[in-house]
């Protein structure tokens, strides 16, 4: 029973602390992948859908009698296997996917070479590739561009064109030829060979048939090669966008975007102000003393996790993790009018986070995890760092002095310390400021360690240190 609690308890620490699991690396490249393949699928059976429909009114007029019925079950059979392939494809070797696309291919060479077995027109079996039926075979090829990779393409190319052969080769060793016709043809064309030999019905015209499914598997072949440069296309396409879902991992949605569409917007080094955040758990050491090593990273994870969220949701920038803190920074790489608002914002939603997490953890047996907080607005000096790997890097005294600020949270027994800076340029900004500077408590002239001259600051204490 003992047992039983101990990992019931791990299990609601795991899920109190541990951030949603995502194959980072994968995952995008993965659903893009996927979603195209699905695009790609769903656009052949709408052609497939399409051509058999165009086929059968075709059909129709070649040949009005009710025996065309025939056909028509086969291209509602084509259709339907379709909308299985449809159903069965994916990213991937997939048997089920090839099974039922070799059936395609077997369903059709059925239908052209075995003759209509409700028609009472006697003729013999060479007949049946007098119809030109093999050019049909170009629409699944063609079909299948639109949603399989470039070997299933070839693939498709090679098996009709096996199918194909082998059928006429059966088909003319068991043909049983109409006699006399042969020799009528001859006849009526003497002088003429070569047209006698076109135009007899008992002739499988080989040369004709070998061209066909040479010309075929060269048509295949050149558009395997034609998908496999679009698949290069997709592969860099889905490149792109695990790299914005990377960019996501650091910068807001709003900031992806802006980077996504500026071809190189973190090369100028340049000086800007902006608001810089601080945030650490307090007692880290102390708390991780004497712990599982597994149980103090999943803290971690949860505590990052739910900071990043807080940094994101205010239109900052997470700029490193910290060990047990994080430094964020809002308005860059680009500047907007709200930063320092944004970052007084999301100084006190973090808190209220933490206070929530805590509820949790309180409830879960474990103990609550308090953090200093320390922001400051001025001006530092953005751009690319490092020779081969590169690293956007802000620099400069507010990015110290906001270093400063979260460390005087233990001398305050503050939870969140910021500069006047901040709550002059955050007026400036918006007028609801008073609201976000509720609880705070000025401290005029205060010694920071570091800076030459003093400083007005802003304390937020808990309930538990009210000002004094």
């Amino acid at each position: 029973m003992t047992d039983i609690s101990a990992r019931q308890s791990r299990i609601d620490r795991i899920f109190l602390t541990q951030p949603d699991k995502f194959d980072l690396d994968n995952k995008y490249t993965e659903a893009a992948l996927e979603r195209h393949k699905q695009e790609g699928l769903e656009l052949a059976v709408r052609a497939r859908w399409i051509a058999m429909g165009l086929t059968g009114v075709l059909l129709i007029f070649l040949n009005p009698h009710w025996e065309v019925l025939w056909y028509h079950f086969i291209l509602l059979l084509i259709c339907a296997n379709g909308w299985l392939i449809r159903r069965a494809g994916r990213v991937g070797q997939s048997r089920t996917e090839l099974l039922l696309i070799f059936l395609d291919l077997l369903i059709m060479t059925t239908a052209m070479i075995v003759p209509n077995p409700f028609s009472d027109d006697v003729r013999p079996l060479a007949m049946q590739y007098r119809f030109d039926n093999f050019q049909y075979f170009f629409i699944i090829l063609a079909a299948g561009t639109l949603a399989y990779s470039w070997r299933t393409v070839v693939a498709i190319g090679t098996w009709t064109a096996g199918m194909w052969t082998i059928g006429w080769v059966i088909a003319w060793w068991v043909a049983s030829p109409i006699p006399g016709i042969s020799e009528r043809v001859a006849e009526a064309l003497q002088g003429y060979p070569d047209v006698a030999e076109m135009l007899d019905p008992n002739s499988f015209m080989v040369p004709q048939r070998v061209q066909q499914v040479i010309v075929f598997v060269m048509v295949a072949v050149t558009l395997g090669v034609s998908m496999q440069r679009l698949n290069r296309l997709l592969m860099s396409n889905a490149g792109l966008e695990r790299e914005r879902a990377n960019l996501s991992r650091y910068f807001s949605p709003n900031v992806v975007d802006a980077l996504s569409q500026n071809d190189e917007p973190l090369k100028q080094v340049r000086k800007e102000n902006v608001a810089v955040l601080f945030i650490d758990i307090v007692g880290f050491t102390n708390f991780a003393a004497g712990r599982d090593p597994y149980d103090v990273i999943e803290v971690l994870r949860g505590f990052h996790a739910r900071m990043e969220t807080e940094v994101f949701r205010h239109h900052g920038t997470l700029d490193k993790y910290l060990g047990d803190g994080l430094m964020a920074t809002f308005g860059t790489p680009v500047p907007t009018p709200l930063d320092a608002s944004n970052a007084m914002a999301c100084a006190k939603a973090m808190v209220g986070v933490i206070d929530r997490w805590n509820l949790e953890r309180v409830r879960a047996g474990e103990p609550e995890i308090a953090v200093g907080i320390g922001v400051h607005y001025g001006s530092v000096v953005l751009g690319d760092i490092g020779a081969n790997r590169l690293e956007f890097a802000v620099i400069g005294d507010a990015v110290n002095v906001a270093a400063k600020l979260e460390a005087m949270t233990r001398e305050y027994s503050a939870r969140v310390v910021i500069s006047d800076a901040v709550r002059l340029q955050s007026s400036k900004e918006t007028p609801s400021t008073q609201q976000t500077m509720s609880g705070f408590v000025a401290l005029n002239q205060q010694t920071v360690r570091g800076v030459s001259l003093p400083m007005d600051i802003w304390v937020l204490r808990s309930a538990d240190n009210p000002p004094g």
